[in-house]
């Protein structure tokens, strides 16, 4: 898996955590999913992405956009 897979799905996965957190825990983890909307928005306009250096330093092949 490249690392713009490994992101987009790491992504994924935290949204789906954090709403489901927000359904069972406290509705206050919608922040949550606020914060990673917000990171996936910086992330396509400035290439800056903290996933993706984490994954890079873990060995994950370059992909195209990261």
């Amino acid at each position: 898996m490249s690392l713009d897979r490994s992101v987009l799905a790491f992504a994924g996965v935290m949204v789906l955590v954090s709403l489901a957190l927000t359904q069972w825990v406290s509705p206050y983890f919608v922040w949550f999913t606020v914060f990673i909307g917000a990171n996936m928005i910086q992330s396509a306009f400035t290439g800056f992405c903290p996933a993706a250096m984490i994954f890079k330093a873990f060995g994950v092949k370059p992909g195209c956009a990261f």
